[in-house]
């Protein structure tokens, strides 16, 4: 039986971030960017932008969509309600899909022995769910200016 819910989710910061994205691992990295009209200044190179308004009729698309990524990431503006809400959805969605037999090899997140193995463990179909710490406001006053990370950033929109 899974326990997971906000708490228990994963975070990662954005140096952990940057340097999966500059990795050769890049391609199995998802950024999923829950945020809605703040959706402005700028965005992580490559995120998927699914506003929180209409998450709930697409996280089973997204979970088929994302069924081949190692690491899948949710932030919003501050990832303190949104993109964890995302996340814990999206878990969940796995798991239920998991269960129906409807998604080959997924892992369930946490069994009632324990965490379940990671994408590190090279087992297809499991992966790693984590929240981005400080979401993408933390993110732009790291990495906001660094065009191989952040696309249609607009410093003046940061700036006070």
């Amino acid at each position: 039986m899974s326990v997971n819910n906000i708490a228990t989710i994963k975070r990662i910061t954005a140096d952990d971030l940057s340097t999966l994205l500059l990795s050769s691992k890049a391609p199995q990295v998802a950024v999923i960017d829950v945020r809605d009209d703040d959706h402005v200044g700028g965005h992580i190179h490559g995120s998927t932008h699914v506003p929180s308004s209409t998450l709930d009729h697409q996280v089973p698309e997204i979970v088929r969509k994302m069924a081949d990524k190692e690491v899948v990431v949710f932030h919003c503006a501050l990832s303190q309600q949104r993109g964890p809400a995302a996340a814990l959805r999206y878990m969940h969605e796995r798991q239920r899909k998991a269960k129906k037999g409807e998604m080959e090899g997924i892992a369930t997140a946490v069994e009632e022995t324990g965490p379940a193995k990671t994408a590190s463990d090279d087992k297809p179909g499991e992966q790693e769910i984590y929240v981005l710490d400080k979401g993408f406001e933390g993110w732009q006053q790291k990495y906001g200016r660094d065009k191989r990370l952040t696309a249609s950033y607009t410093p003046d929109f940061w700036e006070e």
